[in-house]
């Protein structure tokens, strides 16, 4: 099988390289094709590939290319996992944002939005390719903001586009161990939107477990989302949140504390991203390990004080590599994987559009993806999900339209945008910086 990785000259494919290799794989891929528009960062990672097949037995054959038609033909599985803009975008996603007084983040909120307005017309010119190269392979998608990214990827190839995220699956596994369980024993109701969700029941032997998890301090200690949230607040509502949730919940607080530091988290992965592109030095792999650590060390920095560290059980989660994996192997073997995947509404949460895209529990197969039954969503989690999606959809149509008026109508929707002229700035500030979000907004 080949695999195609749209963003081979990405800092985190070495992660999904060894992901395929590893002994213990559960399918092999026999071609893994890299695309990127850099031919010196293809270069770079696949010294990296290079050192880690030496100590592998199971490798596939890796190709690296800038042509997009070359990299996509006879592909199985095409992962794409792309930065249009680059890191100095996400530094112009986040500095606009604070400067109007508002949450600057890379996925959530205003940058988010940003973010999506530059991103959907590639990826859309992206799908339309797979559509005439390769129409019969599946797409994973991991290219941030992944719920828009992925319901946008849809639209021209339908649900053959799966929307990945590591931090739903992860938050499952920490929940399922803090209750005395293992994800493999247990059934679970989660919703939500991509970085915006909710565990809201843990079942084994037909026993709910969430309700007793969250009644012990000990055994909401172990869990990242918790501490971020505070114990008084989960048990209030009642169910885990989605980490990314602390900036919808505590916006006030984390837009302070974002505002006071010295670097944004796009200006610290800016300057460390170039440091190594530009210097990888005598033992690329060396160089990437360590860059690696330090880059998962301080995810989410602003959630914590500033003398706590996380947890080793906080990235346990295995990563969205091993999401890819786990989805390529069951669709690939039949095998069925119980997995949180971002994939089309239909009537699942039927206040939404039946083509939105939503993250809930899935079963997958040989005969594809599977979405699990889900209770009813109501009261201030449907609130939020639904005034969301809505400002996802307007960007959407503000993208397909070339139109000015649904962007700002998008901004001016979501909940971390506090005022419609602070929504019109956004839109304006972001065209300025930003000339091909200018070029599409035209009407």
């Amino acid at each position: 099988m080949k695999l195609t990785i749209i963003g081979g000259g990405g800092f985190r494919v070495p992660q999904v390289f060894e992901a395929v290799a590893a002994d213990d794989a559960p399918v092999r891929i026999d071609e893994l094709a890299l695309y990127d528009v850099s031919a010196d960062r293809l270069e770079i990672i696949g010294a990296i590939l290079a050192r880690l097949a030496a100590e592998r037995r199971h490798v596939p054959t890796i190709t690296t290319t800038t042509d997009l038609d070359e990299a996509l033909r006879g592909a199985d599985f095409i992962f794409s996992a792309v930065r249009i803009g680059g890191t100095r975008g996400r530094i112009l996603d986040e500095r606009t944002a604070l400067e109007l007084g508002v949450l600057g983040q890379e996925t959530v909120g205003p940058g988010g939005l940003a973010y999506a307005l530059r991103t959907v017309p590639f990826m859309t010119r992206l799908a339309e390719t797979i559509r005439r190269v390769a129409p019969e392979a599946w797409v994973i998608n991991f290219t941030n903001p992944a719920g828009i990214v992925t319901e946008a990827m849809q639209r021209v190839l339908g649900e053959r586009v799966v929307g990945i995220c590591d931090t739903p699956i992860g938050l499952m596994r920490r929940a399922a161990a803090a209750a005395g369980s293992s994800a493999d024993a247990i059934t679970f109701d989660y919703v939500g939107l991509n970085h915006l969700g909710w565990l809201r029941s843990i079942t084994a032997g037909g026993d709910d477990l969430l309700p007793r998890l969250l009644g012990s301090d000990a055994s909401l200690e172990s869990i990242e989302e918790a501490r971020l949230m505070g114990f008084d607040w989960v048990r209030a509502i009642g169910a885990l949140p989605n980490e990314y949730l602390y900036y919808y919940y505590f916006t006030r607080e984390a837009t302070a504390r974002i505002s006071a530091a010295a670097t944004t988290r796009g200006e610290f992965i800016d300057r460390q991203q170039a440091q190594f592109y530009s210097a990888p030095g005598d033992d690329p792999l060396a160089t990437w390990l360590q860059a690696r650590h330090d880059r998962e060390s301080s995810y989410m920095a602003e959630s914590r004080e500033a003398d706590e560290e996380r947890h080793a059980s906080d990235v346990d989660g295995g990563g969205y590599h091993q999401v890819a994996l786990d989805l390529m192997a069951a669709l690939a073997s039949g095998r069925p994987s119980t997995m949180i995947l971002n994939v089309r509404n239909n009537t699942l949460v039927p206040q939404l559009p039946e083509d939105a895209v939503v993250e809930v529990g899935c079963v997958v197969d040989a005969d594809g993806v599977h979405p699990w039954p889900i209770a009813p969503v109501r009261g201030d989690m449907l609130g939020l999900m639904t005034q969301v999606k809505s400002a996802e959809r307007l960007v959407i149509g503000a993208v397909h339209e070339g139109s000015r008026e649904l962007a700002w109508r998008g901004f001016a929707a979501h909940p971390l945008v506090d005022s419609v002229g602070v929504a019109r700035s956004l839109v304006d500030r972001y065209s300025q910086a930003f000339p091909e979000i200018g070029e599409t907004l035209t009407a």
